[in-house]
């Protein structure tokens, strides 16, 4: 959950010490607001919510709940269809085409973009495999992207009512929008929902989607993110692959990126990591030799950094020496 309170300056040192007994974290600071990030059980949410209404609430951005079955101890090593190269002992012997295929990472250019800009093929469906659900960048739009879309991310307010997330999706669907990320949970005010979606089109095609929504009965507020400052997160539950030699290396990594392990097994450890894209993905490129058996992601959340400070923007700015 991300959520966004009044900080007066004669509350803040009160919001920093809830903040810590409740181990959240700080992501913008401006001269009278705080977004803070927390991960948790719903009971903890909960928590956190009721503590911080007195301060006064201005948006709360929340995703689902994921999960990852926890491994018994003692059990034998799970990856029946698994090869952990780097580690001969927990290595299962697999045909190659015993797996679904080769990743396969580029556009096909065969797909058929006649929708005016509004259909954009991320993957053809006849190259997808079972390989690509774990690949950490499947999905994403590059830098060197020539065909003018781009990554937007959308915020929007809804009624909190029964069918409305199908009629939302049915306007993406019907233009013919791949979405990449989708996170839906209770707004700051009782009776809205907030989604937040994050899909691949052009400034103009965007615009014309975003008066699609406009359209809907329950549609309350429509906010393309795209070029503003925000703070954007994720959860990620991973389960690595590790013997008694490997353990250690992992958590040496999951710490140099603040993830912690939520389970840990004779063969297996369950890491919990919140972050941006960028962080998932190096994360989750470093865990590969080791062997990934299974990923969890929720949707990616994103808030407006009232601070006015653009992560996109200074990462390419060069500071002098």
């Amino acid at each position: 959950m991300l959520i966004k309170v009044n900080a007066d300056p004669k509350f803040r040192a009160e919001i920093m010490w809830l903040v810590d007994i409740f181990r959240a974290k700080i992501v913008d600071i401006s001269e009278h607001s705080l977004t803070i990030e927390v991960t948790g059980d719903p009971g903890k949410m909960v928590a956190v919510q009721r503590n911080l209404s007195k301060f006064g609430i201005k948006e709360i951005a929340r995703t689902g709940k994921i999960a990852l079955r926890r491994e018994k101890m003692g059990a034998s090593a799970p990856f029946w269809r698994f090869s952990a190269a780097s580690y001969p002992d927990l290595e299962e012997t697999v045909p190659d085409n015993a797996l679904a295929g080769a990743r396969k990472q580029s556009v096909f250019s065969e797909a058929d973009v006649s929708g005016g800009g509004d259909v954009y093929p991320v993957e053809s469906p006849d190259g997808f495999t079972i390989n690509q659900v774990l690949d950490a960048h499947w999905g994403v739009l590059t830098d060197e992207d020539t065909s003018g879309h781009q990554s937007h991310t959308l915020s929007m307010l809804v009624n909190d009512s029964p069918g409305v997330l199908n009629l939302v999706t049915g306007v993406f669907a019907r233009r013919g929008y791949n979405l990449q990320s989708l996170a839906v949970g209770h707004a700051e005010v009782e009776g809205l929902s907030r989604i937040t979606t994050v899909v691949p089109g052009t400034d103009e095609s965007i615009s014309k989607l975003v008066q699609q929504l406009y359209k809907l009965v329950d549609m309350h507020e429509v906010r393309d993110l795209t070029q503003l400052p925000f703070a954007e997160r994720e959860l990620m539950l991973i389960k690595i692959a590790v013997n008694a030699a490997a353990r250690r290396d992992v958590l040496d990594i999951a710490n140099i990126f603040r993830a912690k392990a939520v389970d840990v097994s004779d063969h297996t450890v369950t890491l919990e990591l919140t972050g941006d894209l960028d962080k998932m993905v190096a994360l989750q490129r470093l865990l590969e030799p080791y062997g990934i058996c299974e990923v969890a992601r929720t949707g990616r959340l994103a808030l407006v950094r009232e601070s006015g400070v653009d992560s996109k923007y200074l990462r390419g700015y060069s500071l002098p020496l």
